[in-house]
């Protein structure tokens, strides 16, 4: 039902002004008890089996909706409502900023993948921050908070801005995200050298132990699919070393070539982030390196091409104790997480593996 909606309706629509619509029904949906109660009944059943602990943080499954879908913070119970086990909010800048100009974001129907260009558009960290403080949940869920740098910030200035984002959202965050892999701010896969990454994570982590003295607030970094993999070990090594809790593998592609598109020149040539079912074969590679160099000493979250319970599956066997999505949520729709939960539960009854646990990163140990 939902597929013949999005043909009828929402592929007429600007692909912004379809989020914006869709969201806000969603939302809506939310704030209505006897929906909400209802909706979540249907689109949200738990799966005891799929019950998961990542970061010291107990969740209802491993799966997530990834950053850039809840950009400032203002739909979480909506998704949560629509069976999300943890919502990544952000990516939120230290200042507020429009983003780059429409239009921005295009959907490439036929190879079920998505390019953006937004450039983090955000209300800013301090806005976001009040938000989240003064946010009521209405459903249990796991909220990160993924961070950038502002724009008009010089590359030099870029640590001072995360630090204070850091300091503003961190006691707010079940876990936090540095983002340095964004293809749509000038310079920032720059600081995914690890000189430069080192000095940057280090700072971001002492400011949430600064702004929230009482517990440690998970930090992550988000990495490139784009990455050498020499330079994915580096991140990987560096991550061990600095004690971080996590990476996410992986954000979206620069890449065009070798990705079998077969949509329209006109789209394909747009400049931004690719992500969707094209970037499939390579975020799960990187997935594969970075657990088979750090094993279990640290939770890796697998996003990238996942559309269905079998991709998920796949990247907790390839080493995710977590996995997000979100192109696929555009095209699948509000009983995407239902889907996946439901496969996800019937591949580990059929598994020779008795926990979620026991499955993450059992095929790179097999080949080790």
């Amino acid at each position: 039902m939902y597929t013949l909606f999005f043909r009828l309706f929402f592929t007429r629509m600007d692909p912004e002004d379809a989020h914006h619509l869709a969201f806000r029904w969603i939302r809506r949906a939310a704030r209505v008890p006897v929906l909400r109660t209802f909706a979540a009944a249907l689109l949200a059943p738990r799966h005891e089996e799929l019950r998961t602990e990542a970061l010291g943080l107990r969740m209802h499954g491993p799966f997530g909706l990834a950053a850039g879908f809840d950009k400032n913070a203002v739909g979480i119970d909506g998704l949560a409502m629509l069976g999300f086990d943890h919502v990544e909010i952000g990516t939120v800048t230290g200042e507020p900023q429009p983003g780059n100009p429409r239009k921005r974001l295009f959907r490439l129907v036929t190879d079920r993948a998505l390019i953006n260009r937004m450039g983090f558009n955000n209300d800013g960290s301090r806005a976001v921050a009040a938000r989240l403080a003064s946010r009521d949940p209405v459903f249990r869920t796991v909220v990160g908070v993924n961070i950038g740098k502002t724009k008009a910030v010089p590359e030099g200035e870029a640590v001072a801005d995360y630090v204070k984002s850091a300091e503003r959202l961190a006691p707010h965050a079940d876990y936090l995200v540095v983002n340095v892999s964004s293809p749509n701010t000038p310079g920032l896969r720059d600081l995914q050298a690890t000189e430069a990454l080192r000095p940057l994570l280090s700072a971001v982590r002492e400011a949430a132990d600064r702004a929230v003295p009482a517990r440690r607030v998970p930090l992550l970094v988000k990495i490139a699919p784009d990455l050498a993999d020499e330079d994915v070990d580096a991140v990987a090594d560096l991550a061990v070393d600095l004690g971080l809790d996590g990476i996410i593998a992986t954000n979206t592609t620069i890449a065009r070539e070798g990705l079998g598109l077969r949509s329209a020149a006109r789209l394909t040539r747009e400049t931004g982030g690719l992500s969707g079912a094209p970037l499939k074969e390579r975020s799960l590679e990187v997935l594969r390196r970075l657990y088979a160099r750090v094993g279990d000493r640290i939770t890796l979250v697998g996003v990238g091409g996942v559309e269905t319970a079998e991709d998920a599956w796949q990247r907790i066997l390839a080493g995710a104790t977590l996995v997000q999505g979100y192109s696929a949520f555009v095209y699948q729709g509000p009983f995407w997480a239902r889907s996946v939960h439901r496969g996800l539960a019937a591949r580990l009854r059929r598994s020779p593996y008795a926990t979620l646990a026991d499955a993450v990163g059992a095929d790179v140990r097999k080949t080790a």
